[in-house]
């Protein structure tokens, strides 16, 4: 009986150690932007900067579906610009080395432009939005890592006309 007991223990730890081998099941990033909008039409670029925050639920260890909400401002001589977007999609990461997690991801949405000039007004418009990127996750602890990079080439789709934006985000990872 002690002999079958000792055995049962050691294939539960065994198991459990498997288990948590499987990967994190949600992931929540929040950190800092920098993002080069390209408003087309023969107009120079404008830097943003601004925030970036996502959540991913985990369907495998490969594998994961993510919510992305960015927003970038701007302002110069009483104007300023908003651009907000609201990005899903799959996302897949490599989780095979020691600390670090390289992913990419394909995320469509919308994207949300507000601007106003202190002297004529304000104006707002949505428009088609998709980012093609990925980045590198470096584990600070279990549950805790620093996104190192994340680059994103971001269309948006105003006015009929094709803006090719970058956006770049570091910050903080929290996995459950």
């Amino acid at each position: 009986m002690r002999k079958a007991t000792i055995a049962a223990a050691f294939v539960l730890i065994c198991g459990l150690a498997a288990f948590a081998q499987d990967g994190y099941k949600a992931e929540v990033f929040g950190g800092y932007q920098f993002t080069r909008v390209n408003p087309g039409d023969g107009l120079s670029g404008v830097n943003f900067n601004g925030w970036n925050a996502s959540v991913t639920g985990n369907v495998k260890s490969w594998l994961g579906v993510t919510a992305d909400f960015s927003g970038g401002y701007k302002s110069v001589s009483g104007a300023s610009a908003h651009v907000h977007n609201f990005l899903f999609g799959p996302t897949l990461s490599y989780n095979k080395l020691d600390h670090f997690k390289p992913f990419v991801h394909t995320l469509v949405g919308v994207s949300h432009a507000s601007g106003a000039i202190d002297t004529v007004g304000s104006a707002s418009d949505n428009a088609f939005a998709m980012a093609l990127g990925g980045g590198v996750d470096a584990g600070i602890t279990r549950h805790i890592a620093l996104r190192l990079v994340q680059a994103d080439y971001l269309m948006t789709r105003f006015q009929s006309t094709n803006q090719n934006n970058a956006r770049i985000s570091t910050g903080v990872v929290f996995r459950f």
